[in-house]
């Protein structure tokens, strides 16, 4: 591998899974990378089979300059495979890639950076593999995240595309955003983790707190409904002004916001466009024309309220 990425590994010396956790994918995504560096200090001492590998800076520019893309400009969450021999994010993504090959599983830390506030979920997408599938399943409610959210598998460039062409069972996690560091989310990362690693019979259960209950799953095959960037378009330049909370219900119609031009003084209603739950916010307050302003976990047939 021709690119130094941050790395630690946990090594059981007995036979069982090799888990990959990578986290700094985008450099302004914070509390997965702090999160990998407190297993570190754990894994060692609780581990009773297998590996774990965890990338705490995958992209190392993005992560030197605290922002989303590296000096090269490119979003290494839409470049894998990437090039070995290309810029520095492609060549990122490369060595990236080849990790995730050589591994039996998947996880993928992200919050919504500077730009996005999201509630917290963990992805997956909906593998045709019916084998791979239920484990993404099993993987992702055992993570402990009040959202569990299927999305199309056709999207390329991503690590994920990366571990379903290899056949690797693979999930996400989103929580949170914004430029601070919030310890809980942190913590909950560091839970979501061992949880998973119990899951898989790494750790023994009894040192794992219990999780939460989920609440919504949603499995949504609709093309592009994982990408968060695309979703609900500024129509102007302006100040953004939200009217709505994370995780609460929405629905057709309701007002989302307010664009406000401070220059003329006014501003212009934005409005929802489907029933559901309130996914993400622009949690950055200025915006231009086509910013995304947040996004709906739309309510439907592929929705269901898990009980208990």
């Amino acid at each position: 591998m021709n690119v130094m990425i941050p790395q630690w590994k946990a090594d059981s010396g007995k036979p069982g899974p090799a888990v990959l956790i990578t986290a700094g994918v985008h450099g302004d995504e914070f509390e997965p990378m702090l999160s990998l560096y407190r297993l570190s200090a754990r894994l060692p001492q609780i581990l009773t089979c297998g590996s774990v590998t965890a990338l705490p800076a995958v992209n190392v520019g993005a992560v030197r300059s605290g922002t989303r893309c590296g000096p090269d400009g490119l979003d290494l969450a839409r470049i894998c495979p990437g090039d070995a021999f290309g810029t520095p994010a492609q060549r990122d993504a490369h060595a990236v890639s080849q990790l995730i090959r050589s591994s039996d599983f998947l996880i993928d830390l992200h919050t919504g950076g500077r730009i996005l506030d999201i509630h917290p979920m963990c992805g997956y997408m909906i593998h045709p593999n019916a084998s791979i599938l239920a484990k993404q399943r099993e993987m992702a409610r055992a993570f402990g995240l009040p959202l569990i959210w299927g999305t199309d598998p056709a999207p390329n460039g991503r690590t994920l595309s990366v571990a379903r062409d290899a056949g690797i069972p693979s999930m996400y996690v989103e929580y949170g955003g914004g430029s601070v560091v919030r310890p809980h989310i942190e913590e909950a990362y560091v839970d979501g983790c061992l949880r998973v690693l119990s899951l898989l019979d790494m750790i023994p259960e009894s040192i794992v707190r219990q999780a939460e209950p989920v609440r919504w799953w949603v499995e949504d095959d609709r093309p592009d409904q994982g990408h968060l960037q695309s979703k609900m378009p500024s129509p102007a330049d302006g100040v953004f002004i939200a009217a709505v909370s994370l995780g609460h219900p929405i629905y057709k119609g309701d007002l989302w916001g307010h664009v406000f031009d401070p220059l003329r003084g006014d501003r212009q209603e934005v409005r929802a466009e489907e029933d559901g739950l309130v996914l993400f916010l622009r949690a950055e307050a200025v915006v231009k024309t086509g910013d995304s302003l947040g996004g709906i976990c739309v309510i439907d047939e592929r929705v269901k309220q898990l009980k208990g």
